[in-house]
């Protein structure tokens, strides 16, 4: 039978986009852990907080942080070699540019254009709590960035795609998750393809099932075999996303990630009895 990866975004997926729960999938996380299924997070969080979600599920395998701009692998984890620097017990791969240059073009383009905008990078702690409603420790550790710079503009501020081509025009790209980001060429998709060429020289056959819920998960789904869109916590889907064969989940974060999920792992069972 074929062996079946899960590749997941966090926020507003398998967490809730307001609590931050994932309790609601913990019927579908029991059945990945019983079935041996390795459970990648993919998402625009730091490092730092993706190991905290990690040490609650008990999570070993590796993930993708900041929009895909570093993969993190699990020394060991792979029988063969694999590229990259060896840090913290991770062999880490590097997709996107260094925070403190991805900083200084955001700090340039705000100053040149005078559109009003904040980046993590100007908030303290408290201010990036207040916002995501996140604790005050986790909000540190979304402060911790490596590979891009989440940003927002303030309230009454109108030259929005004016801030976005300049984004564009300086070489770097911009994403939308929750919030949006500045980051360098790289997204959740490549990261994602990378990642499943190890898993096939592991495998005779991989099937991938990948969640998210917003415009910057569209590279991950576009590189799934299950791509699986989850509701806002409004009950509205992402317009920005709309793929062949888009599985749409019916529950919003954590509740839909839980049954698409369940349904989709019976299926492939069933499929390849």
């Amino acid at each position: 039978m074929a062996q079946i990866i899960i590749i997941t975004d966090l926020d507003g997926t398998l967490l809730h986009p307001e609590t931050y729960s994932f309790d609601k999938a913990m019927p579908s996380l029991k059945l990945i852990k019983e079935r041996n299924i390795p459970l990648i997070f993919c998402s625009s969080k730091t490092r730092a907080e993706i190991e905290i979600y990690r040490e609650r599920l008990e999570n070993k395998h590796p993930f993708i942080s900041e929009n895909g701009g570093g993969i993190f692998i699990p020394e060991g984890y792979f029988r063969f070699p694999i590229e990259g620097n060896l840090k913290d017990d991770f062999k880490i791969i590097t997709l996107g540019r260094h925070y403190n240059e991805i900083r200084r073009i955001f700090l340039d383009i705000r100053r040149k254009t005078g559109i009003r905008v904040r980046g993590f990078g100007d908030m303290n702690t408290e201010d990036v709590s207040l916002l995501t409603g996140i604790t005050i420790f986790d909000a540190g550790l979304a402060k911790e960035r490596e590979f891009d710079e989440t940003f927002i503009f303030e309230e009454g501020e109108e030259r929005v795609s004016e801030f976005l081509y300049a984004i564009e025009s300086s070489g770097l790209q911009w994403t939308r998750g929750r919030y949006y980001h500045i980051l360098g060429a790289h997204d959740k998709g490549k990261a994602v393809m990378i990642l499943k060429g190890y898993y096939e020289k592991v495998f005779d056959r991989i099937i991938i099932i990948g969640l998210g819920d917003s415009i910057n998960d569209l590279t991950l789904l576009r590189n799934v075999d299950y791509p699986v869109l989850v509701r806002k916590e409004d009950g509205s889907y992402d317009p920005g996303i709309g793929l062949p064969y888009l599985i749409r989940a019916n529950g919003v974060g954590p509740e839909g990630w839980n049954e698409a999920v369940v349904l989709i792992i019976d299926k492939i069972i069933r499929e390849n009895k």
